[in-house]
């Protein structure tokens, strides 16, 4: 041992870690460069992983605290030749305090038996002297290791139950020491459980992932990622052997604690965060709850900064756009929402982070519609505020697509869909930036809705609801109908809209769904895929129909069905009729008829009246003064016989065309399936009103007791009163035939050309005959056939097609009828337009259409009228030989004409 006493050398250090009550590891303030350097003359207890000595904790703790982490001066008295080159002598403390004489006169430490030395210098045996003299008054006063009990404290490597471990200090913050850093997110501590009991294990801080430093795993060294180095340095010089609060919230897979970190001025792992030394993980976030948010706040911070592994970082221009109002338009999926931006254009986005339940998945699957009724109820209709946090590119057959976050006034969607079970939350990969602001909100309501069971994570699936379709058949359609026609405003949800005035709707309380058709009015047909060439404003009224009814709440009259299984009535939205909201816009034209004998006349009318002085529309080219020169013009209704020819009169035989064109509104009531022949009335105001009134008159009539006795044996040709069968009403009937046995009739409605069997019960007196009968008013149902069409009436197939076709196009509809020819017996022979073609040039010809469906041939032998028309005839014969052409209808087995 050598005595360095004589020029001795003072020396400025900073304190980076306690080793015992006497070692201490310095840094070089200029080169970070670390000694060992032991303190004079003393010894203190030993800390050992076998055992420690009693009072060693406290001794260490005593010197650490005193200098770790601060910058002292230091005094080398003497060495010790070992390995090491241990350095011993003297510090002093920034408020003038020395030591060891301090460790010493608090008990901490012992003077070494072998201190004294012959050759010591005056100095050093002064000092010597002092500690002593420190240690006689220690010793004397049972002072730190010269207590006579206590000091042991039993210090344990390894928890035996970690689980039992989180669960008795979970949320609580215990006093801890961190031993070593391993990496910046990984530490050893020591934690203080009590008094007598540490706990020495290694901790991950919670909420975020540092750098792994270079290892050697498997015999191969794995190279430092980057950044780890400056990230472990940052932790270590602020954290070791400091004294910390933690907060033990959970653990790794591996069972090792996960914990909050809480440096004096605060949690390690925000600090880390902003200088961009470690990134967020959502594997915590659960842990955290609204913890999270702080740390998010401050990655963000690092990336906006561009700061450490940011460095580069450029933000997306999809999360910056900030936030723009809109209406929620329609639910596609759970997760999918469709929305309508103030300028008018709409487009569907994903909500960030989360995905509903998957269809095919047999516990998630039956709960797609409820998590989409769910989001419906809450959502459709209303105005939302959007905010683009990314965009997802195209994958398993989805194009691409935003991911956003919507808040409904302060709620976010996608955090209500979870809490409630109807979603789960997406598991970003780390490098994924297109994610929900709200992710770590969305994890933690994800975790009490699974222990909660609620939604898709109860234990039992429930049901698949099934709705019944009863617009598949028309039979399905009359049992559903009688079930409606007796309730008034049925609640009901709009599934699909299919144009302007049909839709597809939902009757949950009945599990029904059905296709629906506006009464009263008409709206053009829009395209129905894109080689279909839309009506006039056809699209218009669909976009219309779609915006106002799409997904929402309704309330419907269900009226009558059509012979497609449809069902014809009022649709109510927000309690206002929709069929009136069509007609302001100019996206339909009333069907005076059906509005007469509706009871929304008055208002139906005065709508498209609305539309029309506002030029809305179909109207747009709307002029009074041609449509009152058009009523001034209308024939009579009931006078059929004066047209056709010059002098009134006509025959089959006789070759003069009409002198000029004879167009008339009409609605063809019935359509005979053996032969295609029409019934149609005038849809002039004078008759459609004559005929309301009288149909009123006739119904009050018949529902009294007086009108109640039934025909016994009616005659052939008589008029009576007969109840149709399809909706128990009663209407003026002719009889055809009589089945005596059976006691049935077979009549002619004869205001609306259908005819059917009818049993004796069914048919009474017609009553009185000033009021009903047909010198009252004349029968409105009116004979007429196609011009220039000869049906394939001996085959059944062929016919029945021709027949549907009709029903689907002309049926129940306004058309416009052009008289051709007029019969001696009054019938028509009718050639009839598309209604919107009027005006416009009548270009919608669809007794053109039937030949050229291949429905009906130009007749072979034409009658003398007829043979006048070469243009028409010329027309229709080209369109004959393109069905024939396209083996269509008729045609599809070759040319029936050659034998």
């Amino acid at each position: 041992m050598s005595d360095t006493t004589k020029g001795r050398n003072l020396f400025h250090a900073k304190v980076k870690s306690v080793l015992s009550g006497d070692t201490l590891v310095l840094a070089s303030l200029e080169s970070g460069q670390e000694r060992l350097f032991s303190l004079a003359f003393v010894s203190a207890p030993k800390l050992q992983r076998d055992g420690e000595e009693p009072f060693a904790f406290h001794s260490r703790d005593f010197l650490r605290r005193a200098t770790v982490g601060k910058v002292i001066q230091f005094v080398v008295h003497y060495t010790i030749p070992t390995g090491n080159k241990r350095e011993y002598g003297t510090v002093t403390l920034q408020s003038g305090e020395e030591l060891p004489a301090a460790c010493v006169a608090d008990g901490w430490v012992k003077l070494r038996e072998e201190s004294r030395r012959k050759d010591m210098s005056d100095s050093s045996e002064s000092l010597l002297n002092e500690l002593e003299r420190l240690q006689a008054k220690a010793k004397a006063d049972a002072k730190g290791v010269w207590a006579t009990q206590g000091g042991i404290i039993e210090n344990v490597h390894e928890i035996p139950d970690p689980k039992a471990f989180v669960q008795k200090y979970n949320g609580r913050d215990l006093d801890a020491i961190v031993e070593r850093v391993l990496t910046g997110d990984r530490m050893i501590l020591r934690l203080l459980v009590s008094p007598s009991k540490h706990i020495q294990t290694i901790v991950t801080v919670a909420g975020i992932r540092a750098p792994k430093r270079a290892n050697t795993a498997e015999g191969r060294e794995q190279p430092a990622e980057p950044l780890a180095n400056e990230s472990h340095h940052f932790v270590e010089t602020r954290l070791l052997q400091r004294s910390v609060k933690v907060n033990v919230l959970g653990l790794t897979p591996q069972n090792q604690l996960i914990c909050v970190v809480k440096h004096p001025n605060g949690s390690i792992a925000e600090f880390l965060l902003k200088e961009g030394l470690a990134q967020c993980t959502d594997f915590h976030s659960t842990l955290l709850g609204t913890q999270m948010k702080t740390l998010r706040q401050a990655e963000k911070y690092a990336k906006d900064n561009q700061l450490g592994l940011f460095k580069g970082h450029v933000e997306s221009k999809a999360s910056s756009a900030g936030e723009v109002d809109a209406t929620i338009s329609r639910i596609v999926r759970p997760d999918t929402i469709s929305v309508r931006t103030k300028s008018g254009g709409e487009k569907t986005v994903q909500l960030s982070s989360i995905r509903g339940p998957k269809p095919k998945d047999e516990k998630q699957g039956p709960h797609e519609q409820d998590a989409k009724e769910f989001l419906r109820k809450k959502l459709i209709g209303k105005h939302v505020r959007l905010s683009t946090d990314g965009v997802k590119p195209p994958s398993e057959g989805f194009p691409e697509r935003e991911v956003a976050t919507i808040l409904a006034g302060n709620k976010n969607v996608a955090l209500m869909l979870v809490e409630a079970g109807y979603a789960s939350v997406v598991r970003h990969r780390k490098d994924d930036t297109d994610r929900s602001p709200y992710y770590d909100e969305l994890l933690a309501a994800e975790e009490v809705a699974q222990t909660d069971q609620k939604g898709m994570w109860a234990s039992k699936a429930p049901a698949a609801k099934a709705y019944q379709d009863y617009s598949e058949s028309l039979q399905k359609a009359k049992i559903q109908y009688s079930v409606l026609q007796r309730q008034k405003k049925v609640p009901a949800v709009v599934d699909y809209v299919k144009s302007g005035s049909r839709f597809t709707i939902l009757i949950p309380r009945e599990n029904a769904k059905l296709t629906f058709v506006l009464s009263c009015i008409r709206a053009p047909r829009s395209a129905r895929n894109p080689n279909e060439k839309a009506e006039p404003f056809g699209q218009e009224a669909h976009d219309f129909a779609n915006r106002r009814c799409l997904q929402r709440d309704i309330e419907i009259d269900v009226e009558s069905t059509d012979k497609q299984g449809g069902f014809i009535g009022t649709l109510y939205i927000n309690r206002e009729n929709f069929a009136k909201l069509l007609l302001e816009e100019g996206y339909a034209t009333v069907h005076a008829y059906s509005a007469e004998q509706s009871g929304h006349a008055t208002e139906l009318f005065a709508a498209e009246q609305k539309a029309k002085d506002a030029r809305k529309g179909v109207w747009q080219d709307y002029d009074p003064a041609a449509e009152e020169a058009d009523v001034e013009a209308m024939p009579d209704p009931t006078n059929s016989t004066t047209n056709g020819t010059t002098n009134g009169t006509s025959s089959s035989n006789n070759a003069a065309a009409p002198v000029k064109p004879d167009y008339r509104d009409i609605m063809i009531s019935h359509i005979d399936p053996a032969t295609c022949a029409l019934k149609f009335q005038h849809i002039a105001p004078t008759a459609s009103h004559a005929l309301s009134n009288l149909m009123s008159a006739f119904r009050t009539f018949h529902l009294s007791p007086s009108s109640s006795s039934s025909a016994t044996a009616p005659k052939t040709g008589e008029i009576l009163a007969a109840k149709f069968s399809e909706d128990g009403e009663w209407y003026r009937a002719r009889i055809r035939r009589n089945d005596r046995d059976a006691k049935t009739s077979e009549v002619l409605f004869i205001d609306y050309g259908n005819s059917e069997s009818v049993p004796w019960k069914n048919i009474r007196p017609l009553g009185p005959a000033e009021k009903f009968g047909t010198a009252k008013l004349k029968p409105q149902a009116v004979d007429a056939q196609l011009s220039f069409c000869q049906f394939p009436t001996g085959n059944k197939e062929y016919m029945e097609d021709a027949v549907a076709f009709l029903r689907e196009n002309v049926e129940g509809k306004q058309v416009v009828g052009s008289v051709d020819f007029v019969e001696k017996d009054g019938g028509l022979w009718l050639t009839v337009f598309d209604p919107n073609g009027r005006g416009k040039g009548l270009e919608v010809n669809v007794n053109e259409e039937v030949v050229g469906e291949g429905l009906a041939m130009v007749p072979r032998k034409l009658k003398g009228w007829e043979t006048g028309r070469g243009d028409v005839l010329k027309r229709f014969r080209e369109r004959e030989e393109e069905a024939k052409g396209a083996r269509m209808g008729m045609w599809e087995y070759g040319d029936l004409t050659e034998d």
